[in-house]
């Protein structure tokens, strides 16, 4: 799972913090195995990027609607006269691909190694720790620098890249029938805004579906099931109805033939 700051400078990395621990709040409460994979926060305690690693029972059922523009409306703690700001955040989804899923050939690899920035020690920054791979035919590039260890950094970095590669192929093969599909839940598109959490009146919208809930402050605290079992029912019946109109389509066409 990646969460990036995107419009709202840092008000928008403050709301990608929350976020991040609205999922992992939600996380704990399913027993579920929690792993950064790379961050980089800001002064304030805002999180310009991080990337984390979910594993359990039912994870990617659970959170793959995530994916998206996530807009925050609220009053800054940075904001003196108590004006209301609009900020966006990006998250994006990814199922976690095995090595036999998607074969990665060392030729198509750039490695380089450099030594990790920002807090994190003596011996993290004064070593040639932190890794960056670049998957040359699909421009893809990942840097890691967690860890005191380059090897460690390589493997996660590995893992993120093997992901982002697997959405590549994905998103490749969805914009091929992009026509035929009629539903935006789980589309994985983040230039759509998905969900509004405005804070003056307590509120959250999902737009995909035309969900309001008055209880945007138990959300942000983990309390999100409501919220993931209407996307999860909401998608089912999508694709029930698309299915039945599939048939239906088909059965014409049978007609027709027949004439």
């Amino acid at each position: 799972m990646e969460i990036r700051a995107g419009t709202g400078g840092e008000e928008a990395a403050l709301f990608a913090a929350d976020l991040y621990r609205m999922y992992s709040r939600f996380a704990e409460t399913k027993g579920w195995k929690f792993e950064i994979m790379n961050s980089n926060d800001t002064e304030l305690g805002g999180i310009k990027e991080i990337v984390f690693s979910i594993s359990g029972n039912n994870v990617y059922e659970n959170l793959r609607y995530e994916s998206g523009v996530h807009r925050v409306q609220r009053v800054p703690a940075t904001e003196a006269s108590g004006r209301i700001h609009t900020s966006a955040v990006t998250v994006a989804v990814l199922p976690e691909a095995d090595e036999t899923e998607i074969d990665i050939k060392p030729d198509d690899l750039r490695i380089d190694v450099m030594r990790a920035g920002g807090p994190g020690g003596q011996c993290v920054n004064t070593t040639d720790s932190a890794v960056r791979i670049t998957h040359l035919p699909t421009g893809l590039t990942v840097h890691c620098q967690d860890e005191k260890s380059q090897i460690k950094n390589k493997a996660k970095a590995m893992r993120i890249l093997r992901a982002r590669i697997y959405e590549h192929e994905e998103a490749k093969a969805a914009a091929q029938r992009a026509e035929a599909r009629k539903s935006q839940v789980g589309s994985g598109d983040r230039s759509q805004r998905i969900r509004t959490y405005n804070f003056p009146q307590n509120r959250l919208t999902d737009h995909r579906i035309n969900l309001t809930l008055y209880k945007l402050d138990l959300v942000m605290q983990g309390d999100t099931a409501e919220l993931f079992d209407t996307l999860k029912l909401s998608a089912k019946e999508e694709l029930l109805h698309s299915s039945s109109s599939s048939g239906d389509s088909n059965d014409s066409d049978d007609l027709t033939d027949d004439s």
